[in-house]
C-alpha cells in the first residue's frame, strides 16, 4: 500500500512490544499484532489441538494492500484471530492481495487457500511441492501413507497401533477444498511488494521438499517458515512424498542459508530471533550430536529404528520415547530414521532388509 493510501487509515491500535526482543509479549503465541519491522506484522494464530500451539502468519504492507507469508490452518479459530490481528492495524482479510506460502502443511497453507477460495486471493507455494499436492489430490490415497510405510519398515507397529487409537488418519476436511496454488514459486523467484520492497525466494529443502524461506534483505529479515525455529528443531521429511535423504537435504539447506548475510530470524513458530546464524549453528551442533547418538544405540546385533528412537531421549527435557503421544512418537521414528539413513549414506552404518523390516548394523 502506498505511503498517501496508508495515510487514510485509522491509527492501529497495536498490542505494546513486552517480550525480550521488543517484538511481543513473553509468551509468544498470544494473540494479536505485533511489529517486526518497517510495515511487517507478526500475527500469531492458534493450532488447536496442536503442540506447536500457534503459527506466525506476518503480514506486509505493500502498495496495493498486504502480502501474507504463510496463512495458517483453516479452522474457525485461526481464521477469527487473524481477523482480529489484522483489525488492530487497521486492515481487514480483504486487504491481502497475496500470500506467499513457505511450505504445503495445512498450518501453513491451508487457511490461504481458504481465503482464496472465498476472495480471490492469489497464493503462491514452492514448486517443489507440486508432487506431495498431487498425492494428496490423488482420489483413494491416504495423506499419511508414506509416513505409515516407514513405520512398517522401522518394525513400529506399535506406534502404528497407538496412531489408529488416537483417530490418526481420519478425513481432513481442508483436503475438500481446491488446493492447487495460482502460482508455483521458484527458487530465487523475486516478489514485489511495494516500490523498492521486494522478497526473495530461497530454496530450504529438508522439512519439506519445496520448502521456501524468503529473505528481504533491506529490512534484514529471513521469514523461515519451518527451516529454522528458534526453540525446537524441525521435522524432517514429514510429507506425502518424501525425499531419498531428507536429513541431507535439510543441512546442505542450513549451510545454505549460513553462507547468506546474518538476518533476524522470523520463524512460523516461536518468538523473532536477531541472528538466524546462531541459530542455524545451534541445529548444526544438534545433528552432529544426533547422528553420533543414533550410531551409539545401534546394538552389536543390529537395530530397527524403532528400537534406536527407543533409546534414545526427546525433546529439550529429555523424554522417554515411551512417554511421547502418538503423534510424537511417529514423528520421533521418522527423525531417528532420518539419521539411520544419512549414517548409511556416510559410510558410518549397514542396512539391510530382514522380513520387510530395515536393520541396521555398525
Amino acid at each position: 500500500m502506498s505511503a498517501g493510501a496508508r495515510a487514510q487509515r485509522p491509527s492501529p491500535a497495536v498490542r505494546p512490544p513486552t517480550g525480550a526482543d521488543g517484538s511481543g509479549p513473553d509468551d509468544w503465541t498470544a494473540p494479536g499484532a505485533y511489529q517486526v519491522g518497517d510495515g511487517i506484522w507478526r500475527l500469531p494464530l492458534p493450532l488447536p489441538h496442536d503442540g506447536l500451539r500457534a503459527v506466525n502468519v506476518y503480514v506486509i504492507e505493500a502498495d496495493h494492500g498486504l502480502v501474507a507469508v504463510d496463512g495458517g490452518w483453516a479452522v474457525a479459530e485461526a481464521r477469527r484471530a487473524l481477523e482480529a490481528g489484522l483489525r488492530a492495524i487497521g486492515y481487514t482479510v480483504r486487504d491481502i492481495r497475496r500470500f506467499v506460502v513457505t511450505h504445503l502443511h495445512r498450518d501453513h497453507y491451508s487457511q490461504a487457500v481458504a481465503i482464496r477460495n472465498e476472495l480471490g486471493t492469489t497464493v503462491g507455494l514452492g514448486v517443489g511441492e507440486g508432487q506431495s499436492l498431487r498425492l494428496l489430490l490423488t482420489p483413494g490415497r491416504r495423506p499419511e501413507q508414506a509416513m505409515l510405510d516407514l513405520l512398517v519398515a522401522a518394525g513400529a507397529q506399535p506406534v502404528i497401533t497407538r496412531l489408529a487409537d488416537a483417530g490418526y488418519g481420519s478425513p481432513d476436511p481442508t483436503l475438500e477444498m481446491n488446493l492447487e496454488p495460482d502460482e508455483w514459486l521458484a527458487a530465487g523467484q523475486v516478489v514485489d511488494v511495494a516500490a523498492g520492497r521486494r522478497l526473495v525466494a530461497v530454496h530450504t529443502p529438508g522439512h519439506t521438499r519445496g520448502h521456501l524461506v524468503f529473505v528481504e534483505r533491506d529490512a534484514g529479515v529471513l521469514f523461515s517458515g519451518d527451516h529454522v525455529l528458534p526453540h525446537i528443531t524441525p521435522s524432517i521429511g514429514f510429507e506425502p512424498a518424501p525425499p531419498h535423504l531428507p536429513l541431507r537435504d535439510y543441512l546442505d539447506s542450513l549451510r545454505r542459508v549460513r553462507a547468506m548475510p546474518d538476518l533476524r530470524l522470523l520463524p512460523a513458530h516461536g518468538p523473532p530471533a536477531p541472528s538466524v546464524h546462531r541459530r542455524v549453528d545451534e541445529l548444526l551442533r544438534h545433528h552432529d550430536q544426533r547422528l553420533q547418538a543414533c550410531l551409539d544405540a545401534v546394538a552389536p546385533t543390529g537395530s530397527t529404528g524403532y528400537e534406536v528412537a527407543r533409546r534414545l531421549p526427546w525433546t529439550r527435557r529429555r523424554r522417554a520415547f515411551d512417554s511421547l503421544d502418538a503423534l510424537n512418537q511417529m514423528l520421533a521414528v521418522g527423525e531417528t530414521v532420518a539419521h539411520l539413513d544419512l549414517l548409511v549414506h556416510q559410510g558410518r552404518l549397514a542396512r539391510a532388509e530382514h522380513a520387510g523390516r530395515r536393520v541396521y548394523h555398525r
